[in-house]
């Protein structure tokens, strides 16, 4: 588009360089003379190249002047052409009296018979470059309509290029957007196969214990020794527990996001404090907290009052969600 830019104003330039910037002034000299001097005027109006004008009102007022130059030498024009540009140009753009006297011109023109054959050959090499000149304007007029036609095309073709780069950019980007969707739904089905996996792994083993008690409780049915066998079991499985550090890491995994926030604002924690507050979120009593921790209730009641002590004396942004816990 900027070469084509380019390009227009090149040859407007070229078109204001080859027109005479000098015939304004000659007119106005021919003006001046022609009252006292018409030879000189009508000599001085054959001088300019007609072929050169760039502008029609230009071209109206040197056809108004060499025709009345003519009419004060007394001299018949071959033809009408050079008086009918005047009575055109000021006929359509509205100037009376300009009109009014290139008319007056033509029909004084009409009733001179004396004619002069070197005023008439001038004459006629004036008639051809003024057709000269309808041709280059008529050329010029061309090329800036095939130019405005070519912008236009070509700012049509800008427009629709821009418009196919900005579908493919959004094309590529619901794209990437399906394919992040599609990485998130991976991620999210392969975290449920592994929970569901957990899940299973504990059902099993719940379930493992639970028979495992009833089994104890029907091989010692009936005993002296069937309460005391339960109690052991029981305090075997608690025992088990106790030592088994995946209970623990399943544990923290269900509150994972709220127990890292407690790590993070909770500055001086101790090992003790931490693994009270996992009980805790996972709901577990004062008594299961005492079992576990292998202290007696009133020990376990006392570190959980310390804890809460602990957290609401604290500036903890999230101090609110931690107190719930307990």
């Amino acid at each position: 588009m900027k070469v084509l830019l380019y390009l227009i104003i090149a040859f407007a330039a070229v078109s204001c360089a080859c027109s005479d910037t000098s015939v304004p002034h000659m007119l106005d000299e021919a003006q001046a003379i022609l009252s006292h001097d018409p030879e000189g005027a009508f000599d001085l109006l054959n001088t300019c190249d007609v072929t050169s004008f760039g502008d029609s009102a230009v071209m109206a007022r040197w056809a108004l002047l060499y025709s009345e130059a003519l009419v004060a030498k007394n001299i018949a024009a071959p033809t009408d052409t050079i008086i009918n540009i005047a009575i055109d140009y000021y006929g359509d753009h509205n100037l009376s009296r300009e009109y009014d006297r290139a008319l007056r011109l033509k029909s004084q023109m009409s009733a001179i018979g004396t004619s002069d054959a070197l005023s008439s050959a001038l004459y006629m090499q004036k008639e051809k470059e003024f057709m000269l000149y309808k041709e280059r304007i008529r050329t010029e007029r061309l090329i800036f309509a095939a130019i405005l036609v070519f912008l236009l095309a070509a700012g049509v073709i800008s427009w629709q290029r821009q418009r196919l780069l900005l579908n493919e950019a959004m094309n590529e980007s619901l794209i990437s957007e399906a394919s992040g969707l599609r990485e998130s739904m991976a991620a999210q089905l392969s975290q449920c196969s592994v929970l569901e996996s957990q899940l299973s792994a504990t059902l099993i083993n719940r379930f493992g214990i639970i028979d495992e008690l009833c089994s104890t409780y029907y091989e010692s049915q009936g005993t002296k020794a069937e309460k005391k066998a339960i109690v052991d079991k029981v305090k075997a499985h608690i025992e088990a527990m106790k030592a088994d550090e995946g209970i623990f890491s399943e544990m923290e995994a269900c509150y994972g996001e709220m127990l890292a926030l407690f790590r993070n604002e909770c500055h001086v924690l101790k090992p003790d404090e931490y693994r009270m507050m996992v009980y805790l979120a996972s709901g577990l009593s004062n008594r299961t907290i005492a079992l576990l921790i292998g202290e007696s209730i009133d020990v376990a009641y006392k570190r959980k009052s310390r804890l809460k002590a602990k957290i609401t004396a604290s500036s903890m942004p999230h101090k609110s969600l931690f107190l719930s816990k307990f």
